[in-house]
């Protein structure tokens, strides 16, 4: 399987990096991706900054699991995920997720189903800059809830 995973400062390229992954397999019959940036207006406070703080060595191995859980139940063929990490302004991207399967339903799930749990087993951490002033942000309970929902007990 492709796999590319980068926690990283710098912006990325999507359109470099969904070539790179339909480049690796030529089995690949659909892509389904995910773009998260920054809001502009969370919890009704107009955000100036996002600051994301992760713990190196840790999270890629986090991640290289999420993507390999996927694996395991849906066919896989390729996958990137980059998340960014410091600070970051309104409408600038956060995180990307690209999956290549056979065919577009086990992407569209696969994909969604290594967001929800980025939101709720990856270490990184979030720090808000608002008018109001700064808050770390926590997980929500919609991402709790989203995340159960892939587990066999539901």
């Amino acid at each position: 399987m492709y796999l590319r995973i980068g926690v990283q400062e710098k912006p990325f390229d999507v359109g470099k990096e969904v070539r790179s992954l339909r480049e690796s397999s030529r089995q690949i019959g659909g892509i389904a991706t995910f773009l998260g940036v920054v809001r502009e207006i969370n919890d009704d406070d107009a955000v100036s900054n996002l600051f994301l703080e992760h713990y190196p060595g840790m999270t890629e191995s986090q991640i290289e699991e999420i993507i390999r859980s996927a694996g395991e139940r849906w066919p896989v063929l390729a996958a990137t995920v980059l998340h960014r990490v410091g600070n970051l302004a309104p409408n600038e991207e956060i995180v990307f997720t690209c999956i290549g399967s056979r065919h577009r339903g086990d992407a569209f799930a696969a994909c969604e189903f290594i967001m929800d749990y980025l939101k709720t087993r990856a270490s990184f951490w979030k720090k808000e800059k608002t008018r109001a002033g700064s808050r770390w942000l926590t997980t929500r309970d919609s991402d709790i809830k989203a995340a159960e929902r892939w587990t066999d007990d539901h």
